[in-house]
């Protein structure tokens, strides 16, 4: 029995080996008819348009990333913006010639960069390109908005009048249920549609003060940044019914003027009137008399 199992085990393992050469000349036959990217899924993934280049760092910041691991390494307990600012002066007072070397890297990775910009521009549909211009639109008003509210906040400009729903999450915040801020606003919201009428209404009177208040509040600081010079923080509806007041401050002005100016001109033409009168009777006056002496 003992020889009858090697025998099947060595036939077995015989066909095991013919099956894998089998798969081998199949496999090496598909390669010369589907191209190589096929079987290398590594490659062809590599080969599909990726994301934009990203844009080289300039001179300034080259010294920094060089610097910023020397200056740690020398003081371990040092904050990271410490070392920045210690770096940001340190480069204030290099010559030029020192700066040189980072500036020139600069230039070359920025030549590298619009090469490879072009090269990925090249690679994309004119959908793509719409689409990449009016996301670069997009981001550019949100950071623009985002500084805008970040001036207007340093400037003192006042906060904005808050909703009754707000009023009320703001005073019972605290004791909401829920292990974090997701789950108490869930609550928060469940109980604020669960208040009575009338519980809802007093805090709808608060959200009418705080309106009031906000009002106020902007008139003050708008006066306040017209009294500066920065009029384009100011409101348009506030620029225009400010525009709307001296033109009519303007019209009203011109009015008075005109009727000053009438009520001037008119006994102007009475004594105008009463020498046309006397030139008449004079001319009368002579007539008459020029007829008497030519009876005589």
């Amino acid at each position: 029995m003992a020889p009858f199992g090697l025998m099947s085990a060595g036939v077995s393992m015989l066909a095991k080996s013919f099956s894998v050469f089998s798969f081998t000349c199949s496999l090496t036959r598909c390669t010369t008819v589907l191209p190589a990217s096929f079987f290398s899924p590594v490659k062809c993934l590599t080969s599909q348009t990726s994301g934009p280049p990203k844009r080289p760092l300039n001179g300034y910041m080259r010294y920094v990333m060089q610097q910023k691991p020397v200056v740690i390494r020398q003081n371990p307990d040092i904050k990271s913006v410490d070392a920045i600012r210690k770096i940001a002066q340190e480069w204030r007072t290099m010559s030029p010639v020192q700066k040189r070397p980072f500036e020139e890297a600069f230039e070359r990775a920025r030549e590298q960069f619009k090469v490879d910009l072009q090269r990925y521009k090249d690679q994309l549909s004119p959908a793509q390109l719409l689409s990449q211009a009016q996301e670069r639109k997009m981001r550019l008003a949100k950071r623009k908005s985002i500084r805008k509210k970040r001036e207007l906040n340093s400037l003192g400009k006042p906060k904005g009048p808050r909703s009754p729903f707000n009023i009320f999450m703001s005073e019972h915040f605290e004791e909401a249920r829920g292990a974090n801020v997701p789950d108490k606003l869930k609550s928060l919201r469940m109980d604020w549609r669960n208040l009575f009428k009338h519980q809802q209404n007093v805090y709808a009177q608060l959200a009418e003060d705080d309106k009031i208040r906000y009002k106020n509040e902007m008139k003050s600081w708008e006066e306040h940044m017209a009294e500066i010079g920065r009029e384009d923080v100011i409101r348009e509806r506030t620029l225009s019914a400010q525009r709307k007041a001296t033109a009519a401050k303007a019209k009203q002005a011109t009015k008075k003027t005109t009727a000053k100016t009438k009520a001037k001109a008119k006994p102007v033409k009475k004594a105008a009137t009463k020498s046309t009168t006397t030139k008449k009777t004079k001319k009368i006056t002579t007539a008459k008399t020029t007829r008497t002496t030519l009876k005589k």
